[in-house]
């Protein structure tokens, strides 16, 4: 695109159908996609993106239940909190809570869909326009830059590069949620384990429902297991 783009023509390209990258691009996204996530110092600065996942999850959850949104906050340890107010139990409480650590793996499985639907100028914008609605609710410094800076990448690639650049950097981001939804949950096991993670989110579940945290931290797992093998074969075939 250029800036001699009218929006008619943004919006022509957001709803066409795109070709299907060749299958070599697939998988070598596919590989990009898990180095980053397996390769610590990769994860680490890319773990940014999916703590926005993942409070972005409580956030829509939150507000779908009924409840009201107070902020959202990042912070560069890669950690969140999303605040909102409403009855503090119930069924609306439960579904907040539990949105965060499948967040990550339910957006990238959604971005699987679209882009074997030849979807891709839409999942950027889509991304984009997420993004946007998200920043209204940051609330700290560290939350506005991860947020913007994420978005002003994905718009800065839906804008300026090549049809090839887009598919493979929606290829590759959507593999990267579908790998990067499992880590975080061994992650935070190995934390409860140790005792420092007491007010985690399952932990939070299980006092909310009466079950045992270790049942939502297996079940975490399942739904985000179950997303990347499901959400990979769409892409991979």
């Amino acid at each position: 695109m250029d800036t001699d783009t009218s929006f008619l023509d943004v919006w022509n390209d957001v709803v066409s159908v795109q070709s299907a990258p060749p299958s070599y691009l697939v998988l070598a996204t596919a590989l990009a996609g898990l180095a980053v996530v397996a390769f610590t110092p990769a994860w680490r600065l890319a773990r940014n993106v999916v703590t926005i996942a993942h409070e972005g999850g409580h956030a829509l959850v939150a507000l779908l239940s009924g409840r009201q949104l107070s902020g959202i906050r990042l912070h560069s340890d890669t950690s969140g909190v999303t605040v909102s107010r409403g009855k503090p139990t119930g069924i609306g409480m439960v579904l907040t809570v539990f949105a965060g650590y499948v967040a990550p793996s339910l957006i990238g499985f959604t971005g699987a869909f679209l882009l074997t639907n030849g979807r891709i100028t839409a999942l950027l914008w889509m991304t984009i326009v997420l993004l946007a609605l998200m920043l209204v609710m940051i609330r700290n410094i560290y939350g506005v830059l991860s947020v913007v800076g994420t978005g002003a990448l994905v718009f800065g690639v839906s804008w300026y590069t090549p049809d090839e650049v887009q598919a493979a950097f929606a290829y590759a981001f959507v593999w990267f949620l579908l790998f990067a939804g499992v880590r975080p949950v061994f992650e935070l096991q190995r934390q409860r384990a140790g005792g420092r993670a007491p007010q985690s989110d399952p932990d939070q579940l299980a006092r909310l429902t009466r079950t045992p945290a270790t049942l939502w931290v297996g079940l975490f797992l399942l739904v985000n297991i179950a997303a990347l093998l499901l959400g990979g074969r769409w892409l991979a075939f």
